[in-house]
């Protein structure tokens, strides 16, 4: 009678104590993807202020030799400004603004092929291909960012984790999406 009680016992501290590191375990588990999301996003958000910082510069380039440019030019500043003015958005309003400003920088690359003496600019040359390698670096660091938003939501809405994330009130992530139609189409090329 007394084994049979203490093997009672001993199964019900085992259960216990598995439960427990199971919380523990799972707890801590999300807390480490939430943050790696986080940090994903700095480093999305570094390098936007990168991007920031040089298309002023860009502007003041194309300036000198595409003057009655003004419409572009302009648009390419509130672009810039609506952008860096976007601390408090969501990440789905920091795309959207993001989207517009590459679309705008879009447009300021194609006045350049109006002109060849800015083409031909070391000035120019030189912040086009800062622009370019920054471009890439955020897109290489928006893949990053959604790949640890896509850990921390499926571990939110997987069971058993989910019930530990519902208790503690864990949040998913916003994916950084393409919400322009025209940066989705595959580019023509010809020759």
């Amino acid at each position: 009678m007394l084994t049979a009680v203490l093997i009672i016992l001993v199964v019900l501290c085992v259960i216990i104590l598995c439960t427990i590191l199971f919380f523990w375990l799972t707890y801590n588990r999300l807390i480490l993807l939430r943050n790696r999301m986080k940090e994903a996003w700095s480093d999305v958000d570094v390098l936007l202020k990168r991007r920031y910082d040089l298309i002023p510069n860009l502007v003041e380039v194309v300036k000198g030799y595409a003057a009655h440019e003004k419409a572009t030019l302009e648009a390419v500043i509130k672009a810039r400004n609506m952008a860096v003015s976007s601390d408090n958005k969501t990440v789905e309003q920091q795309a959207q603004s993001e989207n517009f400003l590459s679309g705008t920088l879009k447009s300021l690359f194609a006045v350049s092929e109006k002109y060849p003496e800015l083409k031909a600019n070391v000035n120019f040359l030189e912040m086009q291909k800062e622009i370019v390698d920054t471009e890439n670096k955020i897109q290489a660091s928006r893949r990053f960012y959604n790949t640890n938003v896509l850990a921390l939501n499926t571990k939110i809405e997987m069971f058993p984790s989910n019930i530990i994330a519902n208790f503690f009130k864990f949040e998913k992530g916003q994916f950084f999406n393409i919400d322009n139609e025209e940066e989705k189409k595959s580019v023509k090329v010809s020759f």
